[in-house]
């Protein structure tokens, strides 16, 4: 990943600057109010922004949510992750000789051995299941999205996919 800048705006909310890999500039302002603009700058010229977009909170969420691949993965992506601070969403496959398949999140006691929480399964049907419960059974080819810290991530990922902590 490129570069990520971080700024305090007081009276008006936090700025980030994103400097990508492919050369352009991206800023982001997200104001204490909840409107978020995005600007983009010329990779020649990083004074000049080319275009601006203003979104309230709700659309900066849901763009974030497609951003951060919560609508659509794209199938060349194995596992995803996604960190805040400490804490890191990641997407992972069950494997398909996986020893867990067919027992509930309950029976494996992921939260209790490992600290990371269960926050989504997306079936191989592409079945959305937010938030499932100790009953949900693992099935191969599921995807399964984890939040917790990395140590936390790793065991439950080692976990579903060996039956082994």
């Amino acid at each position: 990943m490129g570069s990520i800048q971080e700024a305090d705006l007081p009276g008006i909310g936090k700025k980030f600057i994103i400097d990508a890999r492919s050369g352009d500039r991206i800023v982001i302002i997200v104001h204490d109010d909840g409107v978020r603009e995005i600007h983009h700058f010329c990779d020649y010229d990083p004074e000049e922004s080319l275009s601006m977009v203003t979104l309230d909170d709700s659309e900066s969420r849901r763009v974030g949510a497609i951003l951060g691949g919560m609508v659509y993965m794209p199938k060349a992506l194995e596992s995803v992750d996604v960190a805040f601070d400490e804490m890191v969403i990641e997407w992972f496959k069950v494997e398909p000789d996986a020893k867990v398949i067919g027992k509930t999140i309950g029976e494996l006691e992921i939260r209790k051995k490992t600290n990371a929480t269960i926050i989504a399964l997306i079936t191989k049907e592409h079945q959305k299941i937010v938030n499932p419960g100790p009953e949900q059974i693992i099935m191969p080819g599921a995807t399964i999205v984890v939040l917790g810290e990395r140590g936390q991530i790793k065991a439950s990922k080692t976990l579903i996919n060996t039956g082994d902590k």
